[in-house]
């Protein structure tokens, strides 16, 4: 069945134009675009957006469904997220399958695969967690890229569960290096931080605020610099992921000038809230443990300046969420046991939009962070991530003027809080297509698990 929207009279926003055009959607697809009034189209459906922003679905490329961690798992399910996704303006994930020491990395992919298939309302992707470098790895790594897994994600931290050694992170960037993949990091120097952990422990120091003072900053960015200096003697690209710190952003920089290939993220979480929410009274700093750590507010300023400066090219969520009841509660007397993540899916577009508001990046900033970068990042540009023929209809008409009070009482995730409970923010999603298919409608929910597709993707479009 074929089937044609028109999306009149908005403001069309992309990472680099903003024009007031009627977007034409043909059989899930962007058709035209036209100047409003000039073009007399028919169609089954019309969306009328008068004073409404029309932007790119959001495409976050960080995100846990489903993960395992520390003898529980995270509580959104693909069914779960990929919904509250939609209803926060985000139209493609990119989550993380999984391999396990002993396994395959095809065992984890399949593993996911399974998870996913048939349960999502929005387009996904996959990266693959390798935690078991050898040569049968090493080959496993060209045939995922065949298949549209072309990235690649290494631990520093969590010695026993996904740790890899500067060994093994040399030969997967080796490998990269042939192959065209690309290698996320989880850069925190894992080995330090376990000794301090166990030191802070000894002292009776076990609640949650201790979680970000034994994770100190300057381990994230020794293992930052550590990280770069490997991939520039494999000659590999890389993108660290979850940027938190001034320190780790200065070391990106200093790679950047250098000419390197060297890329990163940060999350919404860095960027909003602080190690003062660490240290909330009565174990409810355990809400905000994830890895890397909240920190003091001071660096926030430098996560703005590199978002600003380029230093630092996506936002992403880590949506990783486990419920303070049942799951974050593990950890009570002692920090390390406390789940790591944090429930952000739902909420990234409307906070980035918030910072436009208040003047931190640009309109065309907040999709180019959101959308057009993790969709070139990630091989899935131009099919994801910009409003123009061809690409996929994956649009939000985007209320910029309403105002809204983010709450658990509200939100879709499938967690019991929100991590920015009672925060007032400007912005608002109001309609999502997902390849032309209504998801959203006016704030009522019309979508339904299985439409969204597994999307191979390309390697890195910054490196062609």
């Amino acid at each position: 069945m074929s089937s044609r929207t028109v999306i009149r009279h908005g403001l069309v926003i992309t990472a680099s134009d903003e024009i007031h055009a009627d977007v034409l959607v043909e059989d899930g697809r962007i058709a035209a675009l036209a100047t409003p009034h000039s073009q007399s189209w028919t169609a089954d459906r019309v969306i009328d957006a008068t004073g409404k922003y029309v932007i790119p679905g959001g495409v976050d490329v960080h995100t846990h469904m489903e993960m395992p961690f520390g003898g529980t798992q995270a509580s959104d399910t693909f069914a779960t997220g990929t919904r509250a996704a939609a209803w926060g303006g985000t139209t493609t994930i990119v989550d993380f399958a999984v391999q396990s020491v002993g396994h395959t990395l095809r065992e984890g992919l399949d593993a996911w695969h399974a998870k996913a298939e048939g349960n999502c309302a929005i387009d996904y992707a996959f990266h693959m967690i390798v935690s078991d470098v050898n040569d049968e790895t090493l080959k496993e790594m060209d045939l995922l890229i065949e298949e549209g897994v072309t990235s690649f994600k290494q631990f520093m931290a969590y010695p026993g569960v996904f740790y890899s050694d500067d060994g093994q992170i040399l030969r997967a960037m080796q490998r990269s290096a042939e192959n065209g993949g690309l290698i996320m990091m989880h850069a925190e120097n894992g080995i330090a931080i376990d000794v301090l952990v166990r030191q802070a422990l000894a002292r009776g120091e076990t609640d949650p605020r201790y979680h970000g003072e034994v994770r100190k900053a300057l381990l994230e960015a020794e293992a930052t610099h550590r990280a770069i200096r490997l991939a520039q003697v494999a000659g590999a690209p890389l993108y660290v992921v979850h940027v938190s710190a001034t320190e780790a952003v200065a070391e990106l920089a200093r790679a950047r000038d250098e000419g390197l290939n060297v890329f990163g993220e940060t999350c919404p979480q860095y960027l909003f809230l602080s190690a003062d929410n660490l240290a909330e009274p009565d174990f409810e700093g355990a809400k905000y443990v994830c890895s890397t750590p909240l920190r003091p507010r001071e660096h926030q300023a430098a996560l703005w300046r590199a978002l600003r400066t380029n230093d630092l090219q996506v936002v992403s969520t880590d949506h990783c969420p486990f419920c303070f009841t049942g799951q974050k509660d593990l950890g009570r007397g002692d920090f390390s046991r406390i789940p790591n993540g944090l429930p952000g899916v739902e909420n990234r577009m409307d906070l980035l939009h918030q910072a436009v508001v208040d003047g931190r990046i640009s309109r065309r900033r907040w999709i180019e962070i959101a959308c057009a970068t993790p969709a070139r990042m990630f091989g899935l540009y131009p099919k994801k991530g910009t409003i123009a023929p061809g690409a996929d209809a994956d649009i939000v008409v985007y209320d910029p003027h309403a105002e809204q009070v983010m709450s658990a009482a509200t939100h879709h995730m499938n967690v019991d809080y929100s991590a920015y409970e009672g925060k007032r923010v400007t912005g608002r999603v109001e309609t999502v297509l997902s390849r032309g298919e209504p998801v959203i409608v006016q704030r009522e929910y019309t979508g339904r698990a299985g439409h969204g597709v597994f999307t191979p993707r390309s390697t890195c479009q910054y490196l062609n």
